[in-house]
């Protein structure tokens, strides 16, 4: 169906600006895609131009582009059909390259009316394409559209379809309950399925937190070079592969039910996070990968690692600068298109995009670094609940670590209220010579390697563990860890039994789209 969410004005001006500097093609704010021009001889132009430059053309002509067009014959008929080169030519008298900017952003504002529309979505209460008689009303939309941002405008329609949905689908209202409402419901749901979420890696750990459970974000903080991303990665491996290489038995064993996962990273590369992976699922050092040196049968595992990555419902998606909004989209893509349960998201730091973000919405200039890690903190929380989703995250330390006593939310680096809404907060810490000889003792009597980490335990949301030491040994090269015993912070041994948690998978959870 034809749409009359069409700016012609901006289409001539955005293309003739291209085609006088090719360059703005150069510009990361820039981004374009088919859909923003629905007439094909527009497509036509700008493809041609964006092609030309991306084939190196230092300048792009009427000629430059005709002779690329001869070897696609629909393509020139099409462009002759319209009088291609006079349209060309007018483009050029017109343009105001000076005003680019704002007719990207009408250009960008069209598309996504157009698209909504075509998608069923009535957007004629922010602009009225089809008013040709009501003037005033005809200004007081342009002159919104000018003012608000491609963002607000989303979120405006945004919100209103949330809203339906809320108050037809979700039945979401704002009633205060009775304490007793759905007791007796809650007590047999509870009873024929106890509040524990998918296994974690490490012993003890799923003992601690009961699992992976939905609606819940974890953090896991450490200073540089302890293995954040390692075990990260690990992490993201253990919820999505169903299969993993055990050095003790030295065999393949079964691994859980494959549950759709996202590692999200804001630093590394996607072939860094792939020779982790790898790692972790065959047992074999990664600086064996990296420099070709397998020892015997590390080779054939690797291989089987990466048959089982491909075979599994595992997912990356670098975030180099990212916003809340970003890291919200990519969440929301995951659940919709691929079924997405657990995100790993590495790491929870400040970045110009989510600082400009921020200071927008707030109108406020100068955000603390504090204010904006504790909102990205919320957010993340806010994800894990609306969309009953589990959230692992990480975070750096302070120096404080070096010297500190104390092993909670003050080490963390920028803002100690990002744990404020977090349900289970861990830190990783070097043993220090204190630590060894506290414990050297108890490690001997009781036949312990001497441990090189230990995991600081400072918040546990509606579990009975809490404020304590986990010890452990960890192989950073295969991104395993071992965890031997738990202490409190004075050294005294704590006894935990450790939780099986065995999996049922409920594959009909997976997104119809």
């Amino acid at each position: 169906m034809k749409s009359n969410y069409i700016d012609i004005k901006s289409i001539i001006q955005v293309i003739g600006s291209i085609y006088q500097n090719p360059n703005l093609l150069d510009e990361e704010r820039y981004k374009f895609n088919e859909e923003d021009f629905p007439q094909e001889f527009h497509r036509i132009i700008f493809g041609s131009i964006y092609n030309l430059h991306a084939l190196g053309a230092k300048t792009i002509t009427v000629n430059t582009i005709e002779d690329y067009l001869e070897q696609r014959e629909k393509k020139f008929a099409i462009y002759k059909s319209y009088n291609g080169a006079e349209w060309l030519d007018q483009c050029k008298e017109v343009v105001n390259i000076a005003t680019f900017d704002y007719y990207y952003n009408r250009l960008k504002k069209f598309t996504l009316l157009r698209m909504y529309e075509s998608n069923g979505v009535d957007v004629s209460h922010i602009y009225d394409a089809d008013n040709i008689t009501d003037i005033k009303l005809k200004q007081k939309q342009e002159d919104w559209l000018d003012n608000h941002s491609l963002e607000e405008i989303a979120d405006l329609i945004n919100d209103k379809i949330e809203d339906i949905k809320l108050k037809y689908v979700s039945n979401s209202t704002d009633d205060i309950v009775e304490a007793s409402k759905d007791q007796k419901q809650l007590l047999e749901t509870l009873r024929k399925s106890p509040n524990v979420g998918y296994p974690m890696l490490g012993k003890y750990i799923n003992k601690i937190f009961r699992g992976a459970r939905f609606g819940c974000f974890f953090l896991r903080s450490a200073p540089t070079n302890l293995g954040k991303s390692r075990l990260m990665a690990a992490d993201a491996c253990n919820f999505a592969c169903n299969e993993l290489y055990n050095p003790i038995t030295k065999e393949w064993e079964p691994n859980g039910s494959a549950e759709p996962t996202i590692y999200i990273p804001t630093e590394q590369s996607i072939d860094e996070i792939q020779t982790m992976m790898w790692a972790f699922i065959a047992a074999v050092p990664e600086d064996h990968i990296l420099e070709n040196r397998y020892e015997e049968g590390e080779l054939e595992r690797v291989k089987r690692a990466i048959n089982i990555i491909e075979n599994s419902p595992l997912y990356i998606r670098e975030l180099p600068d990212f916003s809340l909004k970003d890291v919200e989209d990519v969440v929301k893509t995951g659940i919709r298109k691929y079924g997405i349960r657990y995100i790993c998201f590495d790491y929870i730091h400040s970045s110009m995009k989510v600082l400009s973000e921020i200071s927008g919405r707030a109108n406020v200039k100068g955000l603390r670094e504090d204010n904006v890690l504790f909102m990205m903190s919320v957010k993340l929380k806010d994800i894990a609940v609306q969309n009953q989703v589990f959230i692992l995250s990480s975070t750096q330390l302070n120096g404080d670590y070096v010297e500190s006593k104390t092993y909670d939310q003050n080490l963390l680096r920028g803002a100690k209220a990002i744990a404020d809404k977090v349900d289970a907060g861990m830190i990783m810490l070097p043993v220090t010579e204190q630590d060894r000889e506290s414990i050297k003792l108890f490690c001997d009597k009781n036949g312990f390697e001497m441990p090189t980490m230990k995991i600081s335990i400072y918040k546990n949301r509606r579990g009975r563990y809490n404020h304590f030491f986990l010890w452990c040994n960890p192989d950073l090269g295969v991104c395993r860890i071992n965890v031997q015993f738990a202490t409190s912070y004075l050294y005294e041994p704590i006894e935990i039994e450790d939780l099986v948690i065995n999996v049922k998978s409920d594959k009909n959870w997976r997104s119809a789209f």
